[in-house]
């Protein structure tokens, strides 16, 4: 079919993509800087008010390989955006290299070994690249001391292997994409919502986009192809119910009320090969009197209830349901939302002695962010909790008396371990003399030391993992009827499907989305190039 025959158009661009998070606007500027300097048009569903997609909620950390500290230091940043930090500071510093090992292992070992090996090789091997670039491009990085470091003894002891995160947060790192992107001449048109993609009715190549701009209908065409970076579906209950299973529907969400499953309604319709985890998302430990449908647009991650590690979690009925210490907090938080849900309300209550509570984050348990609840001794707590939904007082008492006792004969057994965050410290619940049914396996300290505090939790779902096939070295979306990539059609982002399963290594989700963004933009812009040579 030759162009001329196709579908009319009212307006056309090289590039077109579909979203204005970190994933599309990563494509976006790609696209736009590549030698060729084709035309970009952004369509994103919200309004600007509302726009930034699951970017604008998040804490910005990006996990990536890098070499050690003295690779990061020519880019750090402090968080008033002065650059560079104070020797004594650095000085302080314990961190160590994160490898190209370490990042698969941790992705092969959280997803249990169901992550696409190619995939996930494309994100572990250009990781440091697409931070670099990002860095390079303007976008402002800092240490996360107040995330992923304890200070033990004078110094930043730095865990988890994820040590990176934009300086603002969600909030700027969207600020700054969408002024970048900008400066560079793509456009951006907010408040236009998607219909349908259009394909040329023979050879099925995606030709562009059908979208709502100004109350009108409008068809676009894109030279280069479309880039979907839409996100997943996690802002729709009906699809939460039919992937994720029953009860779903009752999940907070953590992030965009925009993000309903338009992608893969979309890109299904054009014969897109649907893959990975449909029933597993990324969900969280949640503040429970956060809003329900949406994140919000000023504590946005602050309602991440991330200090379970430091205590114990009980829930409704009395009992612990988790072990609170099986691995480090980012390889943790984003299945500890699930098990929450399954939980008698889909609540739970988080609890720490004095002690405990030292070591939480203000960010998340500041008293201006979160309803906390003190008292004197646990019984108090207990009481005050059967107000809160606690149906069983004893039982509440009874579960904390016995992971005490346990914990104390573990100390009495095993004198020489002692208490550290930052590593998984081996401090248990399990010895020769007591063992608990359910261990916590780190980070096993007493609850006896009164005031005591709580925090009630639900879950927080982020975003979910199953979405569109994608070709690992292309971003091309594969077709389910050839397996070949349907040509003009790319993706990028929280619709990508296949790379995280049950799990994820925190700070996964936005290197991910730079690392296929790019390529994506890429492969997009020398499709337009092409076009233009030939026509």
């Amino acid at each position: 079919m030759s162009p001329s025959s196709g579908p009319s158009f009212h307006h056309t661009v090289d590039v077109l993509v579909l979203g204005a998070g970190n994933a599309g606007l990563s494509a976006a500027t790609a696209a736009r800087t590549s030698p060729s300097k084709p035309s970009v048009l952004v369509c994103e569903k919200a309004p600007h008010s509302l726009a930034g997609g699951n970017t604008f909620y998040t804490a910005a950390s990006f996990r990536t390989c890098f070499p050690g500290l003295d690779a990061l230091l020519p880019y750090l940043y402090n968080p008033d955006g002065s650059k560079g930090l104070a020797s004594e500071l650095v000085e302080k510093i314990d961190m160590v290299a994160y490898t190209e090992e370490d990042f698969m292992n941790d992705i092969q070992r959280v997803t249990k070994g169901r992550a696409d090996k190619a995939l996930a090789e494309t994100l572990v091997k250009k990781s440091w690249e697409a931070v670099r670039w990002l860095m390079e491009q303007g976008c402002k990085f800092q240490l996360a001391f107040n995330r992923q470091a304890y200070d033990i003894g004078g110094r930043f002891k730095f865990w988890g292997g994820m040590v990176l995160q934009g300086v603002g947060q969600g909030k700027e790192l969207f600020r700054w994409h969408t002024e970048n992107a900008e400066k560079h001449g793509v456009d951006i048109w907010w408040a236009t919502p998607v219909t349908r993609l259009i394909t040329d009715e023979e050879t099925g190549k995606v030709l562009g986009a059908e979208v709502i701009h100004e109350k009108k209908k409008k068809r676009i065409k894109a030279n280069g192809g479309v880039i979907m970076a839409c996100g997943g579906f996690e802002a729709n209950p009906a699809m939460r119910v039919q992937y994720l299973g029953p009860g779903w529907d009752l999940a907070h969400v953590r992030g965009s009320q925009h993000n309903t499953g338009d992608g893969h309604r979309m890109a299904s319709a054009v014969g897109a090969q649907m893959t990975g985890n449909f029933s597993g998302c990324h969900s969280v430990a949640w503040d429970a009197n956060s809003p329900t449908q949406m994140g919000d647009r000023v504590l946005t991650n602050q309602y991440t209830k991330s200090g379970y590690p430091l205590g114990v979690m009980l829930n409704a009925n009395g009992h612990r349901f988790v072990d609170e210490g099986f691995d480090m907090r980012n390889f943790t938080y984003a299945v500890f939302g699930r098990e929450i849900l399954k939980q008698p309300a889909g609540i739970a209550f988080q609890v720490w002695d004095a002690e405990g509570a030292k070591w939480l984050r203000k960010e998340e348990y500041a008293d201006d962010v979160t309803k906390n609840i003190r008292a004197s001794t646990l019984e108090e707590l207990a009481d005050i909790l059967t107000t809160k939904g606690l149906k069983d007082k004893a039982q509440f008492l009874q579960t904390i008396e016995e992971y005490n006792e346990a914990v104390e004969a573990f100390a009495a057994e095993h004198s020489d371990q002692k208490f550290d965050p930052a590593v998984k410290d081996g401090v248990s619940t399990q010895s020769s003399s007591k063992s608990l049914q359910l261990a916590k396996s780190n980070w096993a300290i007493p609850i006896r030391k009164g005031p005591f505090q709580c925090v009630e939790v639900t879950c927080g779902i982020t975003f979910t993992f199953g979405g569109l096939a994608v070709h690992p070295e292309t971003a091309g979306v594969i077709s389910d009827a050839t397996g070949d990539c349907i040509e003009g059609l790319y993706c990028t982002g929280e619709l990508l499907g296949g790379l995280f399963w049950d799990n994820y290594p925190g700070g996964s989700g936005l290197t991910m989305g730079t690392v296929m963004g790019r390529i994506a933009g890429s492969r997009a812009a020398a499709a337009a190039a092409r076009y233009g040579s030939e026509s």
